[in-house]
Formats: C-alpha cells, structure tokens, sequence
C-alpha cells in the first residue's frame, strides 16, 4: 500500500468497500434462499401429502358413486321436497285460520273498548252526582251547627233568668197591681236580698263547674286506664315476638351449627347451649315464662371424638380447636342469615391437613352465595378459589399481583420451605 499512489489507494478502499459490502449482500441472499427453499419444501409436502392424496381420494370416491344411487338420492330429494311443499301448503292454511281468528279478536276488542268508554262515561257522572251531594250534606250541616248555637244560646239565657215558682196564685197577685206597687215590692225584695250579700253568689254555677270538671277528669282517668292497658299488652306482645324470634334464630342456628360442625369434624359433635339465669339449656321449655333479659348469653359444647361424656367448652379446647369451633359457627350464621362476603385472614395457620381441607370443602361449597375472600400460607385453599392474588415486598413496600393458581401453588410451597 506504500508504494501506491494516492489514486492507487483510494481505489483499494473502494474496492475493499465494495468486496464488504456485497460480501455481505451475498450473506442476505443466501439466508433469503434458505427461507425460500424451506418454505418451498413445506409446500410441496403439504401438495405431496394432504392436498394430492385428497385429490385421488374424491376421484376415486366418485367413480364409487354409481348411476343408480344417484338415481336413488334424487328420488329421495324429490319426496322430501314434495312433503316439504305439502307442509308449507298446511302451515299458509294455519296462518289463514290464525290471521282470520286475530281479525275477530281485533273486532272483539273494539266493541269492548267502547263498552268500556260508555261504563267510564256511566261512573264520572255518578262520581258528579256524589260530589254535588256531598257538597248539599256540607251546606245542611253548617246549617244544623248554626241552629245547634242558637239552641244552646237560648238555653243559656233560660238557665240565666233563674227558676220562677210555679204558683198560680201568685201570678193572679202580681197582676192586679200596678206598675208602681210593682216597683215598691222589687224594692223590698231587694232590701230583703241585702241580708245575703256576704254568701257566694256563683257557688252554684261553680259547683256546676267542678262537677263537669270532676266527670271530664274521671273521663279522662278511664281513658288513660284504656290507654296504658293497651299499651301494656303491646309491651308483653313484643316481649312474646322478642322471644319467639330469639328462640327461632337460636334454633336454626344451633341446627346449622351441629351440621357443619359434623361436616368439619366427621368423628366429633357440637351444639349450641342458650345460657338463662346461671342456668343451661339448649330449648326454653313451654311450661316455663322466660323472658329475653334473663338470656344471658350462648355457650358451646363440641366433642372431637363424639363421645357424650368428652363434651368440652370452649375454654377447654387447644388454639387449633378453638379456631375450628369458630368457624363452624361463622358458617352456621352465614346458612341462617348471610353476609355479600367474608374476610378470613390466615384461618387456617393453627389447623391440621385434614382440618383444612376441610375448611376450604365448605367454604366452596358455601361460595355460591356468598364471596369468600382468604389470606393463607397452606396450599389446601388454593384447590377450589377461583382467582389468585400474591403479596410481594419489594423495596420496603408491599405490591399486589395477580397470579395463576400454579404460580399461587409455588409460592406457598416455598414460604413453607423457607419456614
């Protein structure tokens, strides 16, 4: 390259350029071929093995097909259409009858409507009639208040003049005199009237007072006896619907509880116990008035063995027994009255296999009315859930993660591992 001139060497720089770059051109046309004849011999296999073959195979099935079978499937073709004409000639009649008969209803349910219309017409003059009736009674009775006041205010008057001697003689005196004499007898009467000034003028009329006072109290104490007689059944009725429905939800869940106790714990048996006045009893017996405030609370008993006398409460049972006996009788109360869903968290930390296994059998079995949402570190929950979530820490901060149950599986396993 020394002894090159300039000219000389850039030319050699072009061609070495040149030698790289279709050196390298030739690689992609030789890759490019490779593809080709790949997808070449794909083809022709495919040519070779399916689409021939397919090819002899329909020739050879058509010169099967003789003559007379042709003859034969066309014969069967033709009845077949001529049932499939009859048929459609039937269904056209149908349709006619149908089409006639909808016509009728449609005539039917004219003249229904127009009856209809004229019983309508019929009941809003009659609803008139009774307005303006009703409107006569209101004016009639305004009219026998009005008379009713007059009456009571000419009794009142009456009662006002005082009560007059009936004395025919009398009357025959007083008439033969004079206006004049008249007066000088009313001036006596009056003189005589002044020895009486210190009594009470109005005793009477309030005596009268307080007596109508003394009925209307009296009245009025009958009334509040009514009242708070009343009121007392209402009282001892809720008390009595208190207790019924008490007992009832008692009952349905004690009879729960006994069931799924017996699906958790094949071998074992529990019941519910209702706890009245330091006394125990799992029914409120009918000869006997109990009433809610003397309920004091619901013991249990359960039994993992299912002998009567290995009856234990709950203070007597190890922590894994506990947590079992809790969740039987959460899923009692979920068959009696169920929530929309249930948060457990790590349930199943203080169980056995076969006690889980359990657990996870009837939460499936209970998740068709209700959402179950579980937190776990075994893998006996995993078998029937339905969607999988992992908790990671990453970088001191928790991350949620949607993951398959294969991948939930493996997590477990290794947090087992790990522990």
């Amino acid at each position: 390259m020394e002894q090159l001139s300039t000219s000389d060497q850039v030319k050699v720089d072009d061609l070495n350029d040149a030698i790289r770059r279709l050196t390298q051109d030739n690689k992609e046309a030789f890759s490019q071929r490779m593809n080709l004849e790949a997808t070449k011999n794909k083809l022709e296999n495919l040519l070779t093995n399916n689409l021939i073959r397919r090819k002899d195979e329909l020739v050879q099935a058509l010169q099967e097909i003789s003559v007379e079978d042709r003859k034969r499937r066309l014969q069967n073709s033709k009845s077949d259409l001529n049932t499939a004409e009859k048929r459609i000639k039937q269904i056209n009649k149908e349709m006619e009858e149908v089409e006639r008969k909808v016509q009728a209803a449609v005539k039917n349910e004219k003249a229904l409507k127009q009856e209809l219309d004229k019983w309508r017409n019929k009941e809003k003059e009659a609803q008139d009639k009774m307005e303006e009736d009703a409107k006569g009674l209101e004016k009639m009775a305004s009219k026998e208040v009005l008379l009713q006041e007059k009456i009571q205010e000419s009794l009142d008057k009456i009662a006002a003049l005082g009560t007059l001697p009936n004395a025919p003689e009398l009357h025959t005196k007083y008439e033969k005199m004079s206006l004049k004499q008249l007066f000088k007898e009313l001036e006596k009467a009056n003189q005589h009237l002044k020895k009486y000034n210190h009594v009470n003028k109005k005793a009477l009329d309030q005596f009268i007072s307080f007596s109508e006072q003394k009925e209307k109290l009296y009245k009025r104490k009958e009334e509040l006896d009514v009242g708070g007689e009343k009121i007392r059944e209402l009282i001892e009725t809720l008390e009595h619907r208190k207790l019924e429905a008490i007992q009832f939800t008692f009952k349905q869940v004690s009879k729960n509880f006994t069931d799924v106790f017996k699906k958790l714990v094949p071998q074992g048996r529990g019941s519910l116990i209702m706890r009245i006045a330091s006394e125990e009893q799992t029914e409120i017996q009918a000869d006997r008035s109990v009433n809610a405030e003397q309920f004091t609370g619901v013991g249990i008993r359960v039994s993992f063995t299912g002998g009567e006398g290995d009856m234990r409460e709950m203070n007597q049972l190890s922590g894994g027994q506990k947590s079992l006996v809790a969740l039987a009788l959460i899923f009692a109360i979920q068959k009696c009255d169920p929530a929309p869903f249930y948060l457990f968290d790590e349930i199943d930390q203080a169980l056995d296999a076969q006690h889980r296994k359990a657990i996870a059998n009837m939460i499936h079995e209970l998740s068709s009315s209700a959402q179950f949402i579980t937190t776990t570190f075994r893998p006996e929950l995993l078998e029937h859930a339905h969607k999988f979530y992992g908790v990671k820490f990453r970088n001191k901060v928790s991350h949620v993660e949607c993951v398959t149950q294969e991948e939930a599986r493996d997590f477990v396993e290794d947090s087992a591992t790990h522990a």
